[in-house]
């Protein structure tokens, strides 16, 4: 399922590896976050803000009617807004199941981002996660 033109996850490690170099896939990343759409005044709202990033963070969470996940978010700055987009691309139409036992590390080592990440980027991006999860297990148990 794929949302404001993002790829799905194999396209975009394909892409990834394409890039010559870490300006070419910091440039990639934040045209992914431009392909964002815009929140709505309803998710934009505390519920759906990520604590622990340094930019400001939202990322509303849903389930359709096939109970695949529904991701959209937003950042005031144009590299986390790009981390938005993969973290959304990573768990965009699965369902709560497949998201709780996607592998994060790997999919996130495939991208060699960790390495080229300022620690406070690579701490909103944990941050992003963790919140998910938990909002995630929270769907499974209600």
């Amino acid at each position: 399922m794929a949302v404001a033109n993002l790829p799905d996850e194999a396209k975009l490690l394909r892409n990834f590896s394409r890039c010559q170099d870490w300006e070419q896939r910091y440039l990639y990343m934040m045209e992914l976050g431009e392909r964002l759409p815009p929140l709505t005044d309803e998710q934009r709202v505390s519920a759906n803000f990520i604590e622990g990033c340094q930019s400001q963070v939202w990322i509303a969470v849903s389930l359709n009617e096939n109970k695949q996940l529904v991701l959209a978010g937003d950042s005031d700055a144009g590299i986390v807004k790009g981390l938005v987009a993969l973290v959304i691309i990573l768990f965009q139409g699965k369902t709560i199941e497949q998201a709780l036992e996607t592998d994060i590390k790997h999919y996130f080592s495939s991208l060699a981002l960790e390495s080229h990440l300022t620690p406070s980027r690579t701490q909103g991006l944990h941050a992003m996660v963790t919140t998910l999860i938990k909002r995630f297990s929270e769907y499974a148990v209600a």
